[in-house]
C-alpha cells in the first residue's frame, strides 16, 4: 500500500494567535485560511513539504457533539490534555535554542535525551496543544 499523512487536525481558540505561533515561532507557512461564519479553519505546513499540513480548527464544531461533550473537550483544552502532535527535526537544540528566544512560549519540558532513544523537548501552542519537537535520528 502506498498512503502517507496528508493533514492531522488540532483545535485552535484564537486563530490569531495560533497562526501567530504556527508561522512566526516553527515557521510553517500559511496553505488556506478559510472562514465561515464566526469559524475559522486555517491550513499550515512545512515549507518544502507541500502534502503534509495540519489544520487549526475550532473545537467541537462537529454537529453530533452534545454540550456536555464541547464542555469537556474545553476543559481538556485548557488543561493541554486534549490534542498534540510530534514534529521532528535534524537538530533538536538549535530548534529548542530558537523558539526558547521567541516571546511567550509555554516550554513544558527542555531537550533531553529518552529512555527510548529519542532526544526531545515539548512546548505548547496558545490552545493549549502539546507539540513534541524529536530529533530525526
Amino acid at each position: 500500500m502506498d498512503i502517507t499523512i496528508n493533514a492531522s487536525f488540532l483545535p485552535h481558540t484564537d486563530p490569531e494567535a495560533s497562526l501567530a505561533f504556527y508561522r512566526d515561532v516553527l515557521g510553517f507557512e500559511v496553505r488556506l485560511d478559510v472562514g465561515y461564519e464566526t469559524m475559522r479553519w486555517i491550513t499550515v505546513g512545512p515549507a518544502g513539504q507541500p502534502d503534509t499540513s495540519i489544520v487549526l480548527t475550532p473545537p467541537a464544531v462537529d454537529p453530533g457533539i452534545t454540550d456536555d461533550e464541547r464542555r469537556t473537550i474545553s476543559e481538556m483544552m485548557a488543561k493541554g490534555t486534549f490534542a498534540g502532535i510530534v514534529l521532528a527535526t535534524p537538530d533538536v537544540d538549535a530548534v529548542f535554542e530558537r523558539i526558547q528566544a521567541m516571546p511567550d512560549v509555554d516550554i513544558v519540558q527542555e531537550p533531553i535525551d529518552q529512555d527510548y532513544g529519542l532526544r526531545d523537548f515539548a512546548l505548547r501552542d496558545p490552545a493549549g496543544n502539546m507539540i513534541r519537537i524529536q530529533q530525526r535520528g
